[in-house]
């Protein structure tokens, strides 16, 4: 396992702070099943998300909706795309674009640091 490990850093991965805003570079890993909807409604509780993180796939080209509703004021931010809208308590905030970037891209509040989902774009 160690040696893995090593191999894993000497092939160029590097901190998610840095990793993550190129496309298709983040190396977390989903905990749901790829859902083939183009639009995604999460919400932020407590510090809990709702659904669980997981999969947000579409075809390239396809328009994307994410519309997240939280109880404390932050910001959610699509990776790679450099999307952010602001969160306010209660208010949803929807962001919508064209995914034309293939990869896999993670969608994260930038303030409590939390994986809202992860869009994979083919």
């Amino acid at each position: 396992m160690l040696v893995v490990v090593l191999a894993a850093g000497a092939a160029g991965c590097g901190p998610l702070s840095r990793t993550h805003r190129d496309p298709g570079n983040s190396h977390e890993v989903a905990t749901g099943a790829p859902s083939g909807r183009a639009d995604a409604e999460i919400t932020i509780a407590g510090g809990q998300v709702h659904p669980p993180p997981g999969w947000l796939e579409v075809a390239k080209g396809r328009q994307v909706s994410i519309t997240v509703t939280s109880d404390v004021a932050d910001e959610v931010h699509v990776h790679g795309y450099d999307l952010a809208a602001e969160l306010r308590p209660g208010v949803p905030a929807t962001v919508r674009f064209t995914a034309d970037l293939t990869g896999v891209f993670q969608v994260e509040t930038h303030g409590s640091k939390l994986v809202l989902t992860q869009l994979a774009v083919r």
